[in-house]
């Protein structure tokens, strides 16, 4: 995993609390939202930022301009949320392949959000919203897991699993990291840390 933030660096007014990021069917969205609630703060999905932004959906942002247009929009919006969001940032599912992007995460708080090929196909299923899963589902799954998972474990100063596992279960582990002083954050794959930091 990255350094994530610098052991002496807290949650900070000026940053969110904490970014998810993570392949398609991760449950990004899901669970930002459900973890912004119970911490009385904003959540942001970057990919509506985008929508919003374009006035069009992002598969129609695909097919009529391309994927480099999507992705020079992605890393603006990136950017625009990691400077002006206080709480819960998701990420898209391939935000992490641009470099710049990779950089800015280097300061802020990420969960990597992880999730098997088979479960992600799962619940991903026939979603044609998502223009890079048309066709093969869980063939194109697999190309984009191997391709990004890298990505995923270098921006990430924690992880927490996500497949077989029950949505409030995601949810409270996403709640503690967020919550926790950075080093005990860093340290996500302690689960004992974790349930420290729940106080439960």
């Amino acid at each position: 995993m990255g350094d994530g933030m610098n052991s002496d660096e807290g949650p900070q007014a000026g940053r969110p609390l904490v970014v998810l990021v993570g392949a398609p069917g991760a449950g990004k969205s899901t669970v930002g939202r459900r973890v912004a609630e119970q911490l009385g703060v904003a959540f942001v999905d970057t990919d509506l930022l985008i929508e919003a932004s374009s006035a069009m959906s992002v598969s129609d942002i695909f097919v009529t301009l391309g994927e480099p247009e999507f992705r020079r929009r992605e890393e603006e919006a990136v950017a625009s949320a990691l400077l002006s969001q206080r709480g819960v940032v998701a990420l898209g599912g391939g935000a992490v392949l641009s470099a710049a992007t990779r950089s800015r995460l280097s300061k802020h708080r990420v969960v990597w959000l992880r999730v098997s090929m088979s479960e992600a196909a799962t619940r991903v299923g026939m979603n044609t919203a998502r223009p890079l899963l048309l066709g093969n589902v869980r063939t194109k799954l697999s190309s984009l897991l191997d391709e990004r998972t890298p990505l995923y474990d270098e921006v990430s100063s924690a992880v927490v699993d996500t497949s077989d596992r029950k949505l409030r279960e995601v949810i409270n582990d996403v709640l503690a990291l967020a919550i926790a002083p950075a080093d005990r954050a860093d340290r996500a794959d302690d689960t004992q840390a974790v349930e420290d930091a729940m106080d439960v």
